[in-house]
């Protein structure tokens, strides 16, 4: 069993497997997926891991808790009703550790900043605000400039009433300080909302795996379910291939635009643009179609799995999921239809949780 690392709160549930070795973590993780997946046993590989530096410092996107505490900010997590601190996590990049630094020295008290949630992604950072009425700001004028020694590039202000389980609504938006979209390791835009995963070298290895298997080529046409800002959009135009792709959000629709200017995009969920996919693979004879879908946890949505598997045909897909449950079920009713399942293997995209994602490899 390892020591408790620096900073980590014992009341925090979010990494199970913090105590455990890298070794005792991955048998753990890899044991799970075998009962869940244990009609596949035959192809699952092992687990792909970070090397054990990167095991810690990885997490640059979070949505924290902000509460004032009488003479303090607190920013973290509820626990039995109790905000626990998660300043110091070891699990949270240097930027993020230095951001809440920053705000804990400069923001006033919640009386005149009613400051509920602030969420991080990359260097693109929001506060979150349960109200319709913008608040005094006086405070940023002699403290942004300080902001450049953290790491952050653009600091946001959301005003968002309803906040909660969903962070983002269509209340005011204000970009505080700095640029208003920023570029990750892979050269792709991104903005305050956008979701990435959070070890570059992992997603390379998962990145290069899909590409392999689904070989695109110049007369290929690939549907990509679920697309986010476009990063494995650009894969498939940069090969030549025609390509489509369907994401809720407005602002990734708007980043994989930029960042994968040759794709087709549809905004909203799979299942309403379906007579879209249906008229768009017309166009690419079926020999050629291919697919990634990259879904929530709650998997492929019914319609669209019973579309993608009788109507659009794709000859091979690449299902990476975060919900080996929900990928269970999706893989039985893709192989009643034909399809075999070749490869899958799972990747320690958040060591030290009990999450693990995984990639599932069919074809025809």
């Amino acid at each position: 069993m390892n020591k408790l690392p620096v900073g980590c709160n014992l009341k925090c549930r979010a990494c199970a497997h913090r105590m455990m070795s890298q070794k005792d973590s991955e048998i753990q993780k890899e044991t799970w997926l075998k009962g869940v997946l244990s009609h596949w046993t035959y192809a699952l590989n092992p687990i792909v891991s970070p090397l054990p530096e990167r095991r810690w410092g990885y997490r640059n996107k979070v949505s924290l808790i902000a509460e004032w505490n009488s003479y303090r900010w607190i920013f973290g997590m509820n626990v039995r009703k109790q905000v626990i601190s998660l300043q110091e996590c070891p699990i949270h990049s240097a930027t993020v550790k230095n951001v809440l630094a920053w705000l804990s020295s400069n923001m006033p008290p919640f009386t005149l900043f009613p400051l509920s949630i602030y969420v991080q992604a990359g260097a693109q950072a929001t506060l979150i605000l349960k109200t319709k009425e913008l608040p005094n700001l006086d405070w940023l004028k002699n403290t942004l400039n300080s902001l450049n020694q953290t790491g952050l590039e653009g600091l946001w202000l959301h005003l968002h009433p309803s906040a909660g389980r969903r962070l983002f609504g269509s209340g005011v938006w204000k970009l505080l300080w700095g640029k208003p979209r920023s570029y990750n390791e892979h050269g792709l835009i991104y903005g305050p909302t956008a979701f990435q995963q959070l070890i570059p070298e992992l997603y390379n290895h998962s990145l290069l795996e899909t590409i392999k298997f689904l070989s695109p080529q110049k007369d290929s046409g690939i549907l990509d379910l679920y697309c986010g800002s476009g990063a494995t959009l650009r894969q498939w135009t940069d090969a030549g291939s025609a390509a489509i792709g369907v994401e809720t959000s407005a602002e990734a629709i708007e980043n994989a635009a930029i960042n994968a200017p040759g794709a087709r995009l549809l905004r909203g969920t799979c299942s309403q643009r379906l007579p879209q996919l249906n008229e768009w693979i017309k166009s690419i004879p079926i020999n050629k179609r291919l697919a990634y879908v990259n879904p929530p946890r709650t998997g492929i949505e019914p319609d669209v799995r019973e579309w993608l598997a009788i109507k659009a045909r794709p000859q091979r897909i690449a299902y990476l999921s975060c919900s080996a449950g929900t990928l269970a079920r999706d893989l039985l009713y893709l192989e009643e239809k034909g399809y075999e399942v070749k490869h899958i293997t799972p990747y320690d995209f958040f060591p030290n949780t009990y999450h693990v994602e995984t990639l599932a490899c069919l074809s025809l």
